[in-house]
């Protein structure tokens, strides 16, 4: 099974991650870690979005065939990627379908105030959940960013509110 995490910045996406593969033995993969690992440290200070996104894209194919293997050996995938636009999610919707493999979404939707709280504390605090400081620019950056899930989306969805 494929665990799609979907909510803004701050929402819970990575805790809830960390809860969810204890009762469902699986694998996390988070992007924010990849990033960190594999692209902050050749990023330079022109390289914009484009840069980014293309990185990521890279990135989630070599997710993508190692879900592949997971799913194999009966082992659950928990996407902790994003998902912040429709095309992304249905993405991995399609790629779902085309393997036959289980798509669960989770659609953390938490308000905006509490999200904006939490990112504060983890850029103070810098705990587990922890890879990079969320600025001020990029929370707001994201805050426009963000897709919500359509009605369609929410009909099997897990949702969590607060």
């Amino acid at each position: 099974m494929i665990h799609l995490l979907v909510g803004n910045t701050g929402a819970g996406k990575s805790t809830y991650a960390n809860k969810l593969k204890l009762n469902n033995s699986g694998v996390i993969f988070t992007l924010d870690k990849w990033n960190k690992i594999l692209f902050f440290p050749d990023k330079k200070e022109e390289d914009g979005l484009d840069w980014f996104l293309e990185r990521i894209e890279r990135a989630e194919l070599v997710m993508q065939d190692l879900i592949l293997q997971l799913e194999n050996s009966g082992v659950d995938s928990i996407l902790d990627v994003g998902l912040s636009k429709f095309v992304h999610r249905e993405k991995y919707r399609l790629f779902a379908k085309e393997n036959n493999i289980e798509v669960r979404t989770h659609f953390l939707n938490i308000p905006r105030s509490i999200r904006k709280e939490r990112i504060l504390k983890r850029n103070l605090e810098k705990e587990d959940t922890f890879e990079f400081e969320v600025s001020e620019d990029n929370f707001e950056f994201m805050e426009n960013w963000f897709e919500t899930l359509t009605e369609g989306e929410l009909q099997n969805a897990i949702i969590i509110e607060k």
